[in-house]
């Protein structure tokens, strides 16, 4: 697997200064790091599966960064990430799934989706 990732984006921050958000694969650490200027803002923790799928297991956004966007910043930059190195992935952070809900053009990343009523198909 592919563990080179860097996506950048760009988000306006609460003082009206647009920032570059860099998305970092960090497979030492196995989690995804949101780069801010020289600021560590967010990690996207994974698990890497023997299939070689991913799942993603928790997203933090640290406190003074939140409520910008910047998760949705760092969970775009690491299904972007995913989808350029064709690796699958299940969802387990409930923030991924609500972003998952929102983006539905990632939805075709994930590994094993759910087998519940709202995924079956049928009058």
């Amino acid at each position: 697997m592919d563990h080179s990732l860097t996506h950048r984006a760009g988000r306006r921050s609460a003082a009206g200064i647009d920032a570059i958000g860099v998305v970092v694969d960090n497979p030492d650490h196995s989690r995804f790091d949101l780069w801010v200027d020289d600021h560590l803002v967010g990690i996207l923790a994974y698990r890497i599966e023997e299939s070689a799928s991913m799942t993603l297991l928790h997203t933090v956004v640290k406190e003074d960064f939140g409520d910008h966007g910047w998760a949705a910043v760092l969970v775009r930059g690491a299904l972007d990430g995913l989808r350029e190195s064709e690796v699958q992935m299940t969802p387990v952070c409930t923030y991924v799934k609500r972003f998952l809900g929102q983006n539905t053009e990632y939805l075709d990343l994930i590994a094993r989706p759910d087998q519940d009523s709202s995924t079956t198909t049928g009058a």
